[in-house]
This record gives C-alpha cells, structure tokens and sequence, in this order.
C-alpha cells in the first residue's frame, strides 16, 4: 500500500486532527467549559486517531483499513457533537469531521 495513493486522506486526517485541536482549545475557553466536556473529550480522541490513521497510511501499514475504519467512526462521533454547538470553533471542527470520515471511508473500501 503506497502512501500516495492515500494522500487526500492523510491531508484530510492532518486537517482535522487540527481543528480537533483547535476546537478542544476553544471548547475550553468557553464561559461553561464544563457543559462543553463531551465535545472536548470528542474533539482530544479524534484528534489522536486521525493523526494515528495518517501515521499508518504514511507508513502503508496492513492495519491501515482497520484504523481508517475506526478513525471514520469516531470522526461521525465528534462532527455529530460538535454540531451540537453554535459557535464557528464547532463549525468548522464538524465540516473537517465530516471530510475526514467521507475520506476514511473510501479509503478503506
């Protein structure tokens, strides 16, 4: 499996891992960081395992499917929550989810 057959997907993973990242950091700045608990610990777990998936396909590991699959889950999880959630941080958090997940998906078909 070479890795640039994956390259979107890797590029989708990176970018999402992102703004996981960035939407955690901003979650936790919120007025009631505590009401924003679930989307934080959704935001640090895709966070890791898009950066899992993009190391596995990187390195064009067997397992690599399996982690996309996975990583596809947990992307519709966060995306899912995040929407939950009006301010921009969350927006754009579940659009680069959503890509992710769509990318994941046909990855590991």
């Amino acid at each position: 499996m070479a890795a640039t057959t994956h390259e979107t997907c890797i590029a989708a993973c990176n970018a999402c891992a992102v703004a996981c990242d960035r939407c955690a950091g901003a979650c936790l700045r919120e007025e009631d960081a505590q009401a924003m608990a679930r989307c934080i610990a959704l935001d640090i777990d895709c966070a890791a395992l898009c950066r899992l998936a993009a190391g596995v396909m990187a390195r064009g590991s067997e397992f690599a499917s399996l982690v996309c699959t996975l990583c596809a889950q947990v992307c519709d999880a966060c995306a899912e929550e995040c929407a939950k959630h009006a301010m921009d941080h969350c927006r754009q958090c579940a659009e680069a989810c959503r890509r992710c997940a769509g990318e994941c998906r046909a990855m590991a078909v």
